[in-house]
This record gives C-alpha cells, sequence and structure tokens, in this order.
C-alpha cells in the first residue's frame, strides 16, 4: 500500500523515535539481550500511525539497519540483525501492525468517550500483549538457536529479566495513548483519507475515475 507524503513524514518521525529509543539500552552481563525503551516505540507507532504505518514506520528502521547504517544500539549490518536479537528485530514491525490493527478496532467501541479507565485498561493488555509478548514468540526460540541455549536458558536470558519493563512500558504507552485519544484518533483519521485520496477513492469509498 503507498503511503502519501503526509504518512511518510508520520513514518520517519515513528521511525526516529524508534532509534532514538533504542539508543537508551542498559547492558546485562548474562544476556546479549539490553534493556531499551523499543517496545515502548513500537506500541506507540502501532497506535498512532494503525498497522500499515507502524509496520513501516519500524520496518524501515530494521531494513536499513540489515543494510549497514548503524541505527539499533549505535550497530547495524545483516550480521547484527541476525544476531542473538534477531528474533525480536524481525518480530517488532508485526508487533506494531499488531497493535495499529488492534487499537484501531478498540477506538472503533468510543469505548474512550464512555468509560476512560476501562479503555486504559484494554489498551494496556494490547500493548503488552501486542506490542511486547508477541515478540517473545520469534525471539525466544531465535535466542535459543543462535546463542546455544535451551529454551529454559532462553527464557531466562531473553524473557525474565524483562517482562517486569515491558509492563511498566505498557503501563505508560496506555496512559499516553487514553490522555491522547482525540488526537491520535484524528492522526489516524488523516492518514486514511491521505491513502484513500492518494488511491483516488473519495469518502464513499468508491474509486474516482
Amino acid at each position: 500500500m503507498n503511503l502519501p507524503i503526509r504518512g511518510i513524514v508520520h513514518v520517519a518521525l515513528f521511525a526516529a523515535l524508534f532509534i532514538v529509543m533504542s539508543m537508551i539500552k542498559i547492558p546485562l552481563p548474562f544476556t546479549p539481550v539490553p534493556i531499551t525503551l523499543q517496545n515502548l516505540a513500537i506500541m506507540l507507532a502501532g497506535a498512532f500511525l494503525g498497522a500499515t504505518g507502524g509496520f513501516f514506520a519500524i520496518g524501515l528502521v530494521i531494513a536499513l539497519t540489515a543494510l549497514g547504517l548503524p541505527l539499533l544500539h549505535g550497530q547495524g549490518g545483516l550480521s547484527y540483525v541476525l544476531g542473538p536479537t534477531g528474533g525480536f528485530l524481525l518480530a517488532f514491525p508485526f508487533c506494531a501492525a499488531a497493535v495499529g490493527w488492534c487499537t484501531g478496532k478498540l477506538f472503533d467501541t468510543r469505548l474512550h468517550r464512555t468509560n476512560r479507565i476501562l479503555f486504559t485498561l484494554v489498551m494496556f493488555f494490547i500493548f503488552l500483549i501486542c506490542g511486547s509478548l508477541l515478540s517473545y514468540l520469534a525471539g525466544l526460540p531465535w535466542l535459543a538457536r543462535v546463542a546455544g541455549l535451551s529454551f529454559a536458558g532462553a527464557i531466562a536470558a531473553g524473557f525474565a529479566p524483562f517482562i517486569g519493563g515491558d509492563i511498566v512500558k505498557s503501563v505508560i504507552a496506555a496512559v499516553t495513548v487514553s490522555a491522547l485519544a482525540p488526537h491520535v484518533i484524528a492522526l489516524r483519521g488523516r492518514m486514511r483519507s491521505s491513502r484513500a485520496a492518494d488511491a483516488g477513492v473519495p469518502a464513499d469509498g468508491t474509486r474516482a475515475g
């Protein structure tokens, strides 16, 4: 799907946010996986940009990193992307897309207008499951294989030290999106309208010309 100029700008902004948050890291001596704020950027990208924009924002950074640009933790290259954390990195664009799709369905319910507390709680679980736990499905088996760990060892090295932080990041993202819900909805609406206009589809959904 083509993105219009306005959408490209928004994608670039959240791609930059993902890069900046990847630079904030805390190395751990017992695992090659550092503590970062990457998940928070993924959650926000999906929520603000939707499934398509979120996927492109995160996927762009992963692709450029694979091509050799030192965008993640100051590192780059195919060997880095396919290293011990490769499963997580390759899963991140799909996490952003899943967040975007699920939050879109939640916004469609208008729950943010009728029950802000419940809306924030549901948003928290979307962020935790789609923006965090989903990445472990690919990240842990990959870590076990590349690092030569048992699956239990991969859980100890790549999951247990991070789940607490993931919960905190999910809370921050949920509170942020809940507080900015009207602006998030407006941005997502502008991106959909721009894509429709770029494709020659008017508001009634029929193709022009």
